[in-house]
């Protein structure tokens, strides 16, 4: 039985079923209200405001610039669109690292501002007591391991993470320790897809891959990626799913010709 076609609200505990069911999760991004609106009506099971609006939405290179205040705008922007989907909500960077009464105001701050489901930060074992304190509040925290986009000056690269065996037993134990504080999934990003099977088979809560291979739980891509909105960005696990680059511009284009030309508006666009 697919818990996909009952559910009418996607929740933490629909997660855990799905994936005792043996029911893959499907998770993409939404940073605004018109796109969530399309998203959640296709039956996402969930959506991830991401930091990546750093990039998609505001131009940065990284998705370090984005503040917690922009990030509670695409939210609540979101969540405003939202009939089933659960959604999840990246926790900025500089708003957890170190600082665990900081994660705790800036997750409470985004479930009462944005009225969001759940957070989602960066790291294993190091934030570990950023994650433990949120969820003395009773907010749900997903994980995510592997490439951590908000460590990139630290990594210097984009490559795949965990192709060495002692980043690899890291990875799993990390991705283990997250289980036992309470995270409710985990995401895994750019990691071989052997080593991504092997944590999802080890662990009971769901792992949602991205460029992690077939094996996990479920998968997540940026939107603007897998429209095909975004150009620059070719990694291998991207599969566009349409090239609205292509299609929007030649609608604007048609659109300044129609206008160059006095045929819009027409007799029957006018009052």
């Amino acid at each position: 039985m697919s818990t996909h076609k009952d559910i009418k609200r996607v929740t933490t505990h629909v997660l855990s079923e799905m994936k005792r069911n043996g029911e893959k999760i499907s998770m993409l991004t939404a940073y605004d209200y018109s796109m969530a609106k399309i998203v959640d009506e296709a039956g996402m099971d969930v959506i991830l405001v991401g930091d990546s609006a750093s990039n998609v939405m505001a131009g940065h290179e990284t998705t370090l610039p984005i503040t917690l205040d922009q990030m509670i705008y695409h939210a609540s922007s979101v969540i405003r669109a939202i009939n089933r989907s659960l959604v999840v909500v990246d926790l900025p960077f500089g708003h957890y690292q170190g600082d665990s009464k900081g994660a705790l105001r800036s997750s409470i701050r985004i479930m009462k501002e944005a009225e969001a489901h759940a957070v989602k930060l960066e790291g294993g074992k190091e934030v570990i007591e950023s994650i433990q304190r949120i969820l003395t509040a009773g907010i749900p925290v997903m994980g995510h391991l592997g490439l951590t986009p908000q460590s990139i000056y630290k990594f210097g690269t984009y490559t795949v993470r965990a192709k060495d065996e002692e980043e690899a037993k890291t990875l799993i134990k990390d991705a283990k320790l997250l289980q036992e504080v309470g995270c409710f999934a985990l995401v895994l990003e750019k990691v071989p897809a052997s080593l991504a099977e092997k944590v999802a088979k080890s662990i009971d809560i769901p792992v949602i891959g991205i460029g992690a291979g077939g094996g996990v739980d479920g998968q997540v891509l940026v939107l603007h990626d897998m429209l095909g909105i975004t150009q620059e960005f070719s990694p291998r696990f991207l599969r566009r799913y349409h090239d609205l680059h292509q299609e929007i511009l030649k609608a604007c284009e048609h659109y300044i010709k129609d206008v160059k030309s006095s045929d819009f508006p027409n007799q029957n666009e006018q009052y």
